[in-house]
């Protein structure tokens, strides 16, 4: 990918799991050669960390493929002086370093920010993490759903009078995280081309979840207190927005907020009355709900998407993942990605003039690169072979 924008751009990737990778899957996609720096024990177990049952299959999982993509790997133990050498002879030429371990961690390898910056005084050092590097909960072990817990996130999330809602997309491990990363990486990678000096960067997933609480901050400072569960205008509050059933069991995606597209709606329904009780609470705006939900259960979803989605109403469906991959707008936009070996993967969010994706390197096995990378710092055949032998490296089996 000559022509993408971060090529010539090198990443050190100490992180495993999601949100690390995520970030500098960004990276990667966008022409980074972002180097995953594995132990030389299990290395990133999101490989054979499988979300369902699938005994007997030994490849790696598809969420790490599809994370992993366009990247190369090296195995070395830092925990071996030639090995740490061998990391930091990378590094020397390397222009961005993130690590997702818990504060300390990297200190006690010696693989730090001091001690990159000591080499390469333009490096950019991400430390990622659940609390940050500062703080009573530092230290914690965490999730993302303890991180949006704490955060304020979860309690809002769900039904009036029920429990909270998961939600099975990651917000904190890749809005909070990977997202936050990527956007700092890129702030700091073009000082560093300006200034010629690096800086470290400290992100928290819990953080990021906090600091894009724009409406929950809104409603506290407007007026004294945020709604209850599923009674603000978000979050089912008001007739206007929200989901509602149909009579085969999915459901519709009701947004209309601006009045023209409630006027829409509720004319093409034959519930004119309604019009006035858009932005209703209380008893009112449940009955108002009621007599929506009723007129939606009426029909099949097939029968709705049919007579309102050429209706500028914001009344869409609420589709299933793989309805989505085959969605008429995603397939235009090219968003699923068809690989050769008959899996699938989903492009990156952005697109670029000219055009700068393209899968180059499927996911890298375990130590797949170690001899490549350490050939491009520098190492002769013979010192590679010797630092294998020694256990500091490993190559790919």
């Amino acid at each position: 990918m000559i022509d993408a924008p971060l090529a010539g751009v090198t990443v050190l990737d100490l992180t495993r799991l999601l949100p690390g990778p995520m970030c500098t899957l960004y990276l990667a996609d966008l022409g980074a050669d972002v180097i995953k720096v594995e132990d030389t024990g299990a290395g990133d177990y999101a490989r054979g960390l499988r979300l369902s049952a699938g005994a007997g299959n030994t490849r790696a999982t598809a969420w790490y493929q599809a994370l992993n993509r366009n990247k190369r790997s090296i195995a070395v133990d830092l925990k071996r002086p030639s090995g740490l050498t061998a990391f930091m002879s990378v590094a020397r030429n390397a222009h961005v370093v993130i690590e997702g371990f818990r504060p300390g961690v990297v200190g006690s390898l010696g693989v730090d920010y001091e001690a990159v910056r000591k080499i390469n005084p333009r490096i950019v050092y991400c430390g990622l993490s659940g609390y940050g590097q500062t703080g009573p909960r530092s230290l914690a072990p965490g999730h993302d759903i303890n991180y949006l817990g704490y955060a304020g996130a979860l309690a809002y999330s769900g039904e009036r009078r029920g429990a909270p809602a998961v939600c099975n997309l990651q917000i904190a491990d890749l809005l909070g995280g990977a997202a936050s990363a990527a956007i700092a990486i890129l702030a700091a990678l073009f000082g560093a081309e300006r200034s010629g000096r690096g800086r470290y960067i400290d992100v928290a997933m819990a953080d990021g979840v906090l600091a894009h609480e724009i409406f929950l901050l809104g409603a506290l400072e407007d007026h004294g207190a945020v709604a209850p569960r599923g009674e603000d205008l978000l979050t089912g509050g008001v007739p206007c927005y929200g989901v509602y059933a149909t009579s085969d069991g999915r459901w519709l995606a009701v947004g209309a907020l601006e009045p023209k597209f409630w006027r829409t709606l509720c004319e093409t329904l034959g519930r004119e009355d309604l019009v006035p009780l858009q932005f209703t609470t209380g008893a009112e705006g449940d009955a108002a709900r009621a007599a929506l939900a009723e007129v939606f259960a009426g029909a099949t979803l097939a029968h709705w998407r049919a007579r309102l989605e050429r209706i500028e109403c914001c009344v869409t469906p609420i589709l299933t993942f793989e309805e989505a991959l085959a969605d008429a707008q995603f397939v235009s936009r090219a968003m699923c990605v068809a690989r050769p070996d008959g899996s699938r993967q989903l492009a990156p969010p952005f697109k670029l003039t000219p055009p700068a994706f393209d899968i180059v390197r499927d996911a890298p096995g375990q130590g797949e690169h170690t001899d490549d990378v350490l050939r491009d710092a520098g190492y002769s055949t013979d010192a590679i072979e010797a630092l294998v032998r020694e256990g500091a490296v490993k190559r790919a089996s």
